[in-house]
């Protein structure tokens, strides 16, 4: 039985998110975590693009079974789609495949092909915000890996935060992480990587979209190199 339903049956989810994100301030990352399992039980998901596999080992720890969501576009590198039949195999996490509504096959026959030059946002949206989005629809909350310092529009971001587009809660456990915080927890771990990390991308997308970043470039700067985007629309 969850805080919702033993303590306020009514509380309306804006509430919980008020008081939580000034309760959580500075907590550490496992207090967020249990704090949410134990407020949401199974009504809280993990979405996870399979570039790593530290949150989902974080929250397994806590909640044991949870529900990981990833988005399969259809564009995936073959890395990605190891990483996330690896997951499944290896933490104690129930991982939901989900798909947009067309195969690229039906999108390229319906829109033409290779959207995803010629209208990333469309593309975006298409096969990965609103397939998400309905994946998400039986939840309460979904945990996310987000971080402040991956781009400009997520450094206002909270730990506890109202996702208004979909009416839900959104907890961010590893906002204040660094990279070295990453890597250093995934080494002591032993925790799954995307092995595409290994071979200079250090943020790993559609395989379309997504080049390999020199040294001293910005992580996300192989994500979509040189069309103005930065986000594919599922955080903003």
């Amino acid at each position: 039985m969850t805080l919702l339903e033993t303590d306020r049956p009514t509380l309306d989810l804006e509430d919980i998110v008020e008081s939580a994100s000034a309760a959580l301030e500075g907590a550490s990352t496992l207090e967020v975590i249990r704090w949410a399992a134990a407020t949401f039980g199974d009504r809280i998901c993990l979405t996870s693009s399979m570039s790593d596999a530290a949150l989902i080992h974080l929250v397994s720890k806590v909640k044991p079974g949870i529900d990981v969501l990833f988005v399969d576009t259809g564009y995936h590198f073959a890395e990605t789609i190891g990483t996330r039949d690896a997951v499944e195999a290896v933490y104690p996490v129930n991982v939901i495949n989900v798909t947009p509504s067309r195969t690229v096959e039906e999108q390229e026959a319906a829109l033409g092909p290779r959207l995803h030059g010629r209208n990333p946002d469309l593309c975006c949206h298409l096969r990965k915000v609103e397939p998400l989005g309905r994946a998400l629809e039986g939840y309460m909350a979904w945990f996310s890996g987000i971080r402040r310092d991956e781009t400009a529009s997520r450094r206002g971001r909270k730990v506890v935060e109202w996702d208004r587009k979909r009416g839900m809660v959104k907890v961010n456990p590893i906002l204040d992480w660094t990279q070295e915080d990453m890597d250093n927890y995934m080494s002591d771990n032993g925790v799954i990587v995307n092995p595409l990390h290994y071979d200079g991308y250090p943020s790993i997308g559609c395989a379309p979209c997504t080049r390999p970043v020199a040294p001293g470039e910005d992580p996300r700067s192989g994500r979509w190199a040189g069309m103005g985007k930065t986000e594919c629309g599922i955080h903003l």
